[in-house]
């Protein structure tokens, strides 16, 4: 397929089902993203107003714990688009400081997401295991492929099933 292939999302998420944590087995390199993270995991939890918090978390390529506190929000009453900041909350008013973070593919029990945006720059495979097996992997990445992505340049973050808890953050 080519950039002229629409990138959709999918008809409807029931964000409770989404909320918890996710990890990230791929993803397309992101200039504030570290290329040597590891252990990288999204955390999604619901706040006032139907906003969704979240707290990413990571082991830099030093291997100390880090973390990025953000905030999406659903575009429309479908919840697979999502605006997304990771600015300060007394900055977040600033216009065009958000990211589309829009829901592309999604396993019928909530344990595989596919997550784009409409301009192909942005790619994440989040899963609620730290591993897939590789039909699965390939499935969605072959969805991503039919909607123009270029994947030439994925990462495979090392993935080892750790998550960095709040003890280390503190620790850090």
């Amino acid at each position: 397929m080519t950039q002229d292939t629409p990138v959709t999302t999918v008809p409807h998420v029931d964000l409770n089902r989404y909320l918890g944590t996710w990890f990230e087995l791929k993803r397309l390199p992101m200039k504030w993203e570290d290329t040597y993270a590891a252990d990288i995991t999204a955390t999604y939890s619901l706040e006032e107003g139907g906003k969704v918090r979240v707290d990413n978390r990571c082991l830099n390529d030093e291997g100390k714990p880090t973390q990025s506190i953000g905030q999406a929000e659903p575009v429309d009453a479908s919840n697979s688009k999502l605006t997304v900041t990771f600015l300060p909350e007394l900055l977040r008013w600033i216009p065009f400081t958000s990211g589309d973070y829009w829901i592309l593919k999604l396993d019928p029990d909530y344990k595989v997401a596919l997550i784009g945006d409409p301009d192909r720059r942005y790619l994440w495979l989040l899963a609620r295991e730290p591993q897939l097996p590789q039909a699965v992997i390939d499935e969605y990445l072959d969805h991503a492929r039919t909607m123009g992505y270029d994947l030439s340049p994925l990462i495979t973050p090392r993935q080892s099933g750790a998550q960095v808890s709040d003890a280390m953050l503190a620790q850090a």
